[in-house]
């Protein structure tokens, strides 16, 4: 058990969020981001399978074959792409992602930059949110909306930096 160097990772993580968040002006969301990690079905086995340089969601999954805490966190927190994953209207129960909220998908950018900052430290590069999310870019549900807005700004930081992403958001994406 790590719960000292889990709580101040979860802390960093959070820090780094608010202060993306904030130069974008999602002041609310950057002072709620990730709230349900101090919960005990989230904190506890974040802490058992910490390791500092992945997510515990991860080495939970391995062990458990499931991570209990990933399934309680995606269910709370809407800048995850998978709480907008529903049935499909129509009828045939097919499963699909609904398109997101443009706040939430900001929010999930500035996530993903600060999980890239918390586990790559001196290693990230504005590169780093993108690749991570190319990897697995082929699994996931994602309505087509939220797909090509993710990737315009996963691409622009990639490309342009932090600075020139937050002031296209601040203009043409939030503004």
């Amino acid at each position: 058990m790590h719960p000292w160097a889990h709580f101040r990772t979860i802390c960093h993580h959070k820090r780094l969020v608010m202060r993306h968040c904030f130069r974008v002006g999602l002041y609310w969301q950057g002072l709620t981001h990730d709230l349900s990690k101090f919960s005990p079905v989230e904190f506890l086995p974040g802490a058992r399978y910490f390791q500092g340089t992945r997510s515990p969601n991860e080495a939970e999954r391995e062990a458990l074959g499931y991570s209990a805490a990933w399934l309680h966190h995606k269910g709370r927190n809407r800048h995850h792409l998978e709480y907008w994953i529903d049935y499909q209207p129509g009828g045939d129960h097919t499963m699909n992602g609904m398109p997101m909220p443009k706040k939430y998908v900001v929010e999930m950018l500035c996530d993903r930059m600060a999980a890239s900052k918390t586990y790559l430290r001196d290693a990230y590069t504005d590169r780093a949110a993108y690749d991570y999310y190319m990897r697995s870019r082929d699994h996931y549900l994602i309505h087509p909306d939220t797909q090509a807005l993710l990737e315009q700004l996963l691409t622009m930081l990639k490309d342009e930096g932090e600075d020139a992403t937050f002031a296209y958001i601040r203009a043409h994406v939030l503004g």
